[in-house]
């Protein structure tokens, strides 16, 4: 065969290449040419791939001087390319992403691309920059003007520290009016030029809150000398369970406090990018000398970048961001302590390939670092709760009683059954009851917080003739489309899937019986309508935060300074507001549709039930005076519901456990889930039968498998869709299987294998 690649091969490198089939999970070999030394581990290349011999991104996982074995007459291909040579991922991050491509069964190739950000891959915001020094050895026959000789002066002047120097900043200090004298001693070789790279970012607004407490409850003080003493010997996992209030953050601090004193560096995971700016205000008004890196994917590129670099030259004291931040460029023994806060929220949990759950991710990074990891909550995940109260591999924190100064609020469930008006279709938005304590707390200058869970204006188009039966879905996907208003009070507007995206007009008449159609139910935009209508305060006193307003990070950020300063009194949003938010003239929450996650078929509708309301609940009651909130419900002897409005966590998770245990079902169950797609229903149903029976044949003991059954949205931009679930009873049985399983059903575009779903859509 005739040489394809000319030069000889130096070394040879195993990568991963960036493919979304799991096709090599083992890597490809490729050959590396001298013109490509020295390559190093978790460097991004570029290789050839196929017959065609396609342009791929790929990642060096192992660099060897021995060549792999071919049929013969084959050659080994080499390597097109590598990315810059300042771009690495660590071997520490390196591992995590094969225990994650082994745990999650994703392709390794795209775990590696997930764990570095895209600006940073890029080189987003990498600028080159001039700097100037005095040459080390410069001609002595060269004239020298005054101003010439001003400039050469200044830099001897400067402190070496202070050398290299931008041209702009010298023209300052020598005071000069042009940068001509400069460019002349450049061109005499008086002066050196220094061309470098350097990230320019401008970093967001800080509102620093800086509160202390005067001192620490007994309870607290005791939790952080016991998880204190565990910084030293090594691994520990600890469930820091504490009512709304309680001063979790407090306990935080203080242990980023002693990490930091040790010489190491503190990873702080949050749920939600809402909560990134008030948590990153605390802790800069707390650790004023320290470095702080916040890493999420709502900063700008070149901000990205810059945190990103800050991690990577080990030079931020504390690491603080949402999911993806548990990849930071962190060596393991440079932290020293891992806090995971609001824990059981979904949004660590990542809904596409790798399929991983952050908090668990922060986990495994602790035991590997060896060092105490912190899960935080006031409705701890059923998961979390297991295993500190079941297993035992988790110790259980417990705080029961909110922080001095701050009361509990007054929870009341208002059963929307009784508020149906007479003569009018469908029930009141808001009940009696919580319009009167909105205006009550308007009237004495409190702030408040509505939450619902739907986005749009309504939900449901349907005809009005009762006989029909139509109601207006989505083309593409077997879902409502969702009608939404250009502006709270205009009538015009359109109608969306919130799955597929698909917008189109909304229809006048009903397309079957030609009669006129209605809106049915609320969304967030109803809701705002409704209030900006009755409410006797200006229009921007009103505001609404959900992902339809909050398009931007800076959105998001400006409506909770504005809500902080009081500008805003009424703030209404989805559940984005539930959770974290600490303003103390908070005096109200309304739950205006508790009942958005109960019916849902899914084994964990009761735990988000309450995690949800539990959580907008402890929103209010964290300053001085009486604070209420009001649950409006459809379904008011729910079990959560109930025991959300008691606060009573821990009976709800003994129910739940029971329920669970009986049910075969996580947390007392190991589950894995595969999700068939394909372009018809029959195909995809074939296909899903099919794989069942090949996962059958697999000798895997202790193994259980469900029906193949349509998904509960069985159709999504055009693509159909089954579900299969395996249950075992160890990690071991079913990590076991998923193996065997790996060989057999490569994930991809038409199998999604998620391990340990959160989602059963």
């Amino acid at each position: 065969m005739a040489g394809l690649f000319d030069e000889p091969s130096v070394k040879y490198a195993r990568v991963a290449v960036e493919r979304g089939v799991d096709k090599y999970p083992d890597g490809l070999t490729y050959g590396v040419p001298q013109r490509l030394m020295p390559l190093n581990i978790g460097q991004l290349v570029t290789v050839p791939l196929g017959r065609g011999n396609t342009s791929t991104s790929a990642w060096v996982l192992a660099v060897t001087d021995d060549a792999p074995d071919l049929t013969p007459g084959k050659e080994t291909k080499q390597l097109y390319e590598k990315d810059r040579d300042t771009i690495a991922l660590l071997p520490d991050i390196l591992n995590l992403a094969k225990w994650m491509s082994n745990y999650y069964c994703a392709p390794i190739g795209p775990t590696l691309s997930t764990m570095l950000p895209g600006p940073v891959r890029q080189g987003t915001g990498l600028v080159t920059k001039q700097l100037v020094d005095l040459a080390e050895n410069p001609p002595t026959d060269v004239r020298i003007t005054p101003k010439q000789q001003r400039v050469l002066n200044v830099l001897a002047e400067l402190p070496k520290q202070k050398r290299p120097i931008q041209p702009k900043e010298l023209m300052q200090l020598a005071g000069l009016g042009s940068k001509s004298p400069i460019d002349k001693l450049i061109e005499h070789k008086q002066l050196r030029c220094h061309q470098v790279s350097r990230i320019e970012a401008t970093w967001f607004k800080q509102a620093l809150d800086a509160r202390i407490p005067n001192q620490l409850t007994d309870e607290q003080t005791t939790i952080i000398d016991a998880i204190g003493d565990s910084t030293s010997t090594g691994y520990s996992s600890h469930l820091l369970f504490g009512v709304t209030g309680s001063g979790k953050t407090e306990i935080y601090i203080r242990l980023i406090e002693k990490a930091i004193a040790q010489g190491g560096t503190a990873l702080v995971l949050v749920p939600e990018i809402s909560l990134t700016p008030q948590t990153a205000a605390r802790l800069m008004g707390r650790f004023p000398d320290k470095r702080i890196a916040i890493l999420h994917s709502a900063l700008t590129k070149s901000q990205r970048h810059q945190q990103w670099a800050l991690v990577a030259d080990g030079k931020a004291d504390i690491v603080l961001g949402a999911r993806s931040a548990v990849f930071a460029p962190l060596h393991d023994e440079q932290i020293k302590i891992i806090i995971v806060d609001e824990e059981h929220d979904h949004s660590f949990k990542q809904d596409n390939a790798p399929r991983y759950n952050g908090r668990d991710v922060a986990i495994r990074r602790a035991w590997t670092a060896k060092c105490p990891i912190i899960l935080g909550s006031a409705t701890p995940s059923m998961e979390s709760w297991w295993n500190a109260t079941r297993r035992n591999v988790s110790t259980l924190h417990k705080l029961t009683k909110r922080a001095p100064g701050l009361t509990a609020p007054t929870i009341e469930i208002v059963d929307m059954r009784k508020e149906r008006i007479q003569g009018e279709i469908g029930y009141p938005i808001l009940s009696t009851r919580l319009q009167t304590a909105i205006n009550q707390t308007l009237a004495t200058d409190g702030q408040i917080l509505l939450l619902l869970n739907r986005r749009g204006f309504s939900p449901w188009i349907t005809c009005t003739n009762r006989t029909c039966g139509w109601m207006l879905k989505c083309d593409h996907c077997d879902t409502s489309m969702v009608y939404h208003r250009k502006k709270p009070l205009e009538q015009a507007g359109f109608v969306r899937c919130h799955h597929c995206g698909t917008e189109q007009r909304m229809p006048k008449t009903c397309p079957d019986c030609s009669k006129k159609v209605i809106q049915l139910g609320a969304g967030t935009q109803r809701v705002e309508a409704s209030l900006r209508e009755s409410l006797q305060i200006p229009s921007e006193q009103i505001a609404r935060l959900d992902t339809d307003t909050a398009r931007k990070a800076s959105d998001l950020h400006t409506t909770l300074e504005r809500f902080g300063a009081g500008d805003i009194r009424v703030l209404l949003g989805t559940q984005m507001i539930a959770k974290g938010l600490d303003f103390p003239n908070v005096k109200l929450v309304g739950v205006i549709d508790a009942d958005t996650a109960i019916d849902f078929p899914d084994f964990r509708a009761s735990e988000r039930t309450y995690q949800l309301v539990s959580q907008v609940c402890g929103r209010c009651g964290r300053g001085e005076g009486s604070a209420t909130a009001i649950i409006q419900t459809f379904n008011p002897d729910a079990p959560a519901i109930i025991l959300a409005s008691k606060t009573d966590y821990e009976t709800f998770a003994t129910n739940e456990l029971q329920f669970r245990q009986g049910a075969f079902v996580p947390p007392a169950f190991r589950m894995a889930r595969f999700i068939i797609k394909d372009n018809t229903f029959e195909r995809t149903a074939g296909r899903a039968d099919s794989l069942r029976a090949r996962l059958q044949s697999i000798e895997a003991p202790g193994i259980t498998f469900s029906p193949v059954a349509p998904c509960v949205l069985p159709r999504i931009a055009d693509r159909f869709r089954f579900d299969l679930t395996v249950t075992s009873a160890t990690s071991q049985t079913m990590q076991h299987f998923l193996q065997e399983a790996r060989k057999m059903s490569k994930s991809g575009r038409d199998i999604a294998i998620d391990v340990d779903p959160l989602s059963m859509l």
